[in-house]
Order: structure tokens, then C-alpha cells, then sequence
């Protein structure tokens, strides 16, 4: 298997990592053996002068024994990275045990016109792209997916756990093709739905919206009793800055942008959230935006912590110790043929 030959430490994760402070040694010792190297003894006597020596001498072989000076210590690193467990959370081996115990998420977004508001840079849809991506970026094992909602909503990715595809997905994201309104409830429910019967027992929806709902069959209490039915926790969060913001506005000669009054129905999206056992937040700005998904990666990972010990990966340290036994077994044989002396 390639991950039992693969010694890319920045791939894996350790158990003991405090073992790792142990690769400080190795310049010292690299130091000690490069002295020990310089004040060797030859192995055979020789009884010409030093420039007849220096006459028949090549440069190969000092190169060779620095190169196995270098290789011990390499050989040394491997050791001390294997005694650190080492594994790979990346591995497909470990990404379907992972997902046993992760989380199934949903994350919806609105993407009214509304969305395009410039009191974030360079609005309010944009910005909840990067950190959205951003927080993918930080889950691992859980099944992820997208619903984008205006006066309608879709699913614009189906839950999975190819995080490229998902994120290249909330990239192309918009509401130009929708129906123009805020239908919070029919987001929510369109993101229960989403949650397949096969769902892992913990079920997140984050709901991201910047105005109140004022279109769609079914109201957000509705759609947040439905969530509660299937044990779906709903984290909410407002997007938009107190007072006013500069806004898109139709007006008879196209859309304009004017400063209009932010209107966020905080009540509605807090219930949503108390009833679900969720939360509700408000983004003033894109940090703010940017913190509030770090608190909920903090939130969801802390639910998952005693499961997280249950099922935490084993050590995979094999690929480091494959690689140091045939290193070592390389500089012996190196010695062996290239440098043998006679009795």
C-alpha cells in the first residue's frame, strides 16, 4: 500500500507529539559524527609521504561517508517521528472510519439580492463564500452539503465528503436565476430534507441569512419544528451591519445602490436556534462572520469529543520504519562492499 511508504509528516497528525521535540538532538549528534568521522584512524597502514597519499586520493569517498553520515541522521528522524504516532487522518481507510463518528452538516445560504449589500468587502455574498470554504476546509470526516435559498431554494450540492467539489460548488453560488424574496423557512426545510434517513446521529444545519422571511410555503417555525422532529441541530446567523448599508435597490431605471436600513429578524432566527438546541449569531463584518464559524467548529467538535477518543485512528508509524530499515540496510551495504577491510 502507498501509505505504508508514505513519509510526508505534514499529512499526519500524532498521538504523542511531544516526541518530536527530540529531532533538536539530531544536529548534535550529526556534529558528533562528523568530529568522530574527521578524528578516525585509517584502517590500513600506509608508508608513503603525505603528498604521495594525497596524490592517489578521491574525492568520492569523502563524499560517500559524509552522504552516510547524513543518511544516520535521517535514519534518526524517521526513528523519532515513528515514536511519535504518527497517522494519517487523510487516508481513505481512516476518512471512512471517521465518518462513523462524524457529523452530517448542512449549510445554508442565502443568496437574495439583498446578499449583495457592501458593508462587507466586496459584499455580504462574497464574504460568506471565503469563510464558508474556510470552514470546510476545517472539518474532517463530515458528510457536508449546500442549499442556496432566495424566494426558492435548491440544493446546489448534495452532502459529501469530496470537499473540492463542495467548495468549487459555493464558488458558482448566486440568486440571479431564483425567485427575488427571503424564504427563510423554506431553506431550512429544503435543508432538513437534505439530511437523508441514512444521516449520522448528529445532524447540523448553519443558516446564514441577512434579512426576515417574506416569501415561501412554509414559515420558519414550521420548517424549525421539522428540524427539531428529526433531531437536527440549527446554528443561525444574521449577516449585516448595525444601521445602515449600502444595498441594491430596483428602482425604474435598474438597480441602484442606495443605503438602506438592516433589517434582520433576530427574534425568529433565536427561536429557530433555542429550538433546535442550536444558536443564534450576528455578523457585523467578515471577521466577526469569520469567528462565529470557528465557534461552531469548536461547538460541533467538542459534542464529538468523547466519540473522537473512541475512534481516534490507530498509529500508522510503518512508513517511517519501512523507510529507516532500508535506509539502514542501504548504509550497511554501502560499508560492506565500498569500505571493507582486510584482517
Amino acid at each position: 500500500m502507498l501509505n505504508d511508504w508514505n513519509i510526508c509528516f505534514w499529512e499526519y497528525e500524532f498521538l504523542a507529539p511531544n516526541f518530536l521535540w527530540l529531532l533538536g538532538i539530531v544536529p548534535f549528534v550529526l556534529f558528533f559524527l562528523f568530529k568522530t568521522e574527521k578524528n578516525r584512524r585509517g584502517d590500513r597502514k600506509y608508508t608513503g609521504t603525505e603528498s604521495s597519499q594525497e596524490a592517489i586520493r578521491t574525492p568520492w569517498v569523502e563524499i560517500v561517508r559524509s552522504a552516510l553520515i547524513y543518511l544516520n541522521g535521517f535514519i534518526l528522524c524517521l526513528l523519532i517521528v515513528a515514536f511519535a504516532q504518527p497517522y494519517n487522518r487523510n487516508s481513505n481507510e481512516n476518512l471512512q472510519e471517521e465518518y462513523k463518528n462524524g457529523i452530517d452538516i448542512v449549510l445554508a445560504i442565502d443568496v437574495s439580492m439583498s446578499m449583495l449589500a457592501r458593508d462587507f468587502q466586496p459584499n455580504r455574498l462574497e464574504a460568506s463564500k471565503v469563510v464558508a470554504k474556510e470552514f470546510v476546509d476545517q472539518r474532517q470526516g463530515d458528510r457536508i452539503g449546500l442549499v442556496v435559498y432566495a424566494g426558492e431554494a435548491y440544493t446546489a450540492c448534495p452532502s459529501t465528503l469530496d470537499y473540492s467539489i463542495l467548495k468549487e460548488q459555493i464558488d458558482q453560488i448566486h440568486g440571479e436565476n431564483l425567485e427575488p424574496g427571503t424564504a427563510i423557512g423554506t431553506g431550512l426545510g429544503t435543508a432538513v430534507t437534505r439530511l437523508r434517513s441514512d444521516s449520522l446521529t448528529s445532524k447540523v444545519i448553519i443558516l446564514l441569512t441577512d434579512g426576515s422571511n417574506n416569501f415561501g410555503d412554509i414559515s420558519p417555525e414550521a420548517a424549525a419544528d421539522l428540524a427539531k422532529a428529526k433531531n437536527v441541530r440549527v446554528y443561525t446567523i444574521g449577516v449585516g451591519t448595525n444601521g445602515q448599508a449600502l444595498s441594491p435597490v430596483i428602482t425604474p431605471f435598474g438597480i441602484r445602490f442606495e443605503n438602506v436600513p438592516v433589517e434582520i429578524d433576530e427574534v425568529t432566527l433565536s427561536k429557530i436556534a433555542n429550538k433546535t438546541g442550536g444558536k443564534y449569531f450576528r455578523a457585523l463584518d467578515e471577521s466577526g462572520l469569520k469567528e462565529i464559524y470557528r465557534e461552531i467548529d469548536t461547538l460541533e467538535r467538542r459534542r464529538m469529543l468523547s466519540k473522537e477518543f473512541k475512534a481516534q485512528s490507530p498509529a500508522t508509524p510503518s512508513a517511517f520504519l519501512n523507510w529507516a530499515l532500508v535506509i539502514a540496510l542501504l548504509s550497511w551495504l554501502v560499508k560492506t562492499i565500498l569500505f571493507r577491510t582486510n584482517e
